[in-house]
């Protein structure tokens, strides 16, 4: 299996258009393909050299699925992370579905059932890695957790997009603004391995323990900011 190739520019001309319009979601799969390289690969090799990750590929687990299913996630505690979750996304209006509609506006990544399907849970997980974080969906939040992401995956298409949106934010409110998204990075950094967790279990406990369990640290500098950073 063949590292992708690198596309700079394809990846320049997504990004300008990602910072003139938040909501054009579909440029951030187009910026991460674009500049993945080795990295979706070495992600695999390790998820795949894991115990849980081993019987995820067995089962062909489907983890949209399981997030797709509001009745089972609502019959769970109230202070569990898949009530959690489902609160989040019921408050941001969100869909499982809505990521799997903008990353299929990309080309695909590779061929591999098994790479495709560790790519696809990534993908699905995003919304979970919010709850679990604690950083919003604004601008500011998304920048945050995407330099979480980069320090758990990897990705250097993840690292470009988190800091053009650092640097933005700092233009209107300040240097605190990465000094947020540092912080965000160096949570990455100290956490368990995200792409590895067994979300299926992991959604019926309680959210404080999950986040022990993952070494996840809450935000700090960020909620101080996100007031001014929505008027951005």
């Amino acid at each position: 299996m063949q590292p992708s190739k690198l596309q700079p520019l394809r990846a320049l001309r997504a990004l300008r258009i990602l910072l003139n319009d938040k909501d054009a979601t579909e440029q951030v799969f187009v910026i991460v393909r674009a500049l993945t390289g080795k990295s979706v690969i070495r992600a695999y090799n390790r998820f795949a050299s894991t115990g849980t990750g081993r019987r995820i590929l067995i089962e062909k687990r489907e983890l949209l699925d399981t997030l797709k299913d509001r009745a089972r996630l609502g019959q769970m505690a109230p202070d569990s992370l898949g009530r959690t979750y489902l609160e989040f996304v019921e408050r941001e209006r969100l869909s499982a579905d809505g990521l799997v509609e903008a990353s299929e506006s990309a080309q695909g990544l590779t061929e591999n059932e098994n790479v495709a399907r560790y790519a696809m849970r990534l993908r699905d997980s995003h919304d979970l890695w919010h709850t679990v974080t604690g950083y919003g969906r604004d601008g500011l939040g998304e920048v945050c957790l995407l330099g979480f992401t980069y320090a758990q995956t990897r990705n250097p298409g993840l690292a470009v997009i988190a800091l053009a949106g650092g640097m933005k934010y700092a233009r209107f409110i300040g240097w605190r603004a990465l000094s947020a998204l540092w912080y965000g990075y160096r949570a990455g950094r100290r956490a368990a391995w995200l792409p590895g967790a067994d979300w299926e279990h992991l959604l019926t406990q309680p959210l404080d323990q999950v986040r022990d369990r993952l070494r996840v640290r809450a935000p700090v500098v960020y909620p101080e900011l996100k007031e001014v950073a929505l008027a951005v």
